[in-house]
């Protein structure tokens, strides 16, 4: 029986994130740091920038995301934390049109990105990490989070672009959506209890 965990991508765990980043998709390549840069930024660093970007993020702490192991190796990421602290969602007009939540809310939370090995899909890791990440931001205090996934019930879409998340999972995890922002992509929310901050 396949054995599904979750870890907080801490420093310890630099291994585990580089290989749960890659085999598959643009994950290795971008290191996860598109959500948090500018696309002027972006586009100016290499793979080696983005990786010591991540390295450095980690090592700062706290977590910014989750890595899922399958019997103990590492499959998954889940990039989930404070909105403020993932710029390029701020810059975004749509989100940033769309949103009923203060963009300098620290206690909204967002889920921006999912990375998957492809030897390790179709095994329900997203929707673990998911689980996980939603637990991460309740511990943390979080008061609700929002995500930005892609609605496959209409169109087609390159796996490539599905790392945003699929609209699906959210909706089966308690998340509503609030509106629709562009390229089939849709806002939603999930309101959390908040518990206290975690060490």
């Amino acid at each position: 029986m396949t054995t599904i965990t979750t870890e907080r991508a801490t420093i310890e765990r630099w291994d585990d994130v580089q290989h749960s980043l890659s085999g598959g998709g643009d994950g290795r390549s971008c290191q996860c740091i598109w959500p948090v840069v500018s696309n002027k930024d972006w586009q100016a660093t290499t793979f080696e920038q983005r990786r010591e970007m991540l390295h450095d993020e980690i090592e700062a702490g706290p977590a910014p995301g989750l890595v899922a192991y399958v019997d103990g190796e590492a499959a998954g990421w889940i990039r989930v934390g404070p909105r403020t602290a993932q710029t390029r969602i701020l810059r975004t007009r749509a989100i940033a049109a769309a949103t009923a939540e203060a963009l300098d809310d620290d206690s909204v939370w967002a889920v921006t990105c999912f990375v998957v090995r492809r030897e390790h899909r179709g095994k329900g890791l997203t929707t673990q990490l998911l689980r996980a990440g939603i637990d991460y931001a309740e511990k943390a205090g979080a008061r609700l989070i929002e995500a930005y996934p892609i609605d496959t019930s209409e169109g087609t879409h390159r796996s490539n672009d599905l790392f945003h998340g699929t609209l699906s999972v959210f909706l089966d995890h308690g998340f509503r959506r609030t509106a629709t922002l562009s390229r089939g992509r849709v806002l939603v929310v999930r309101e959390l209890k908040g518990d206290a901050a975690i060490a």
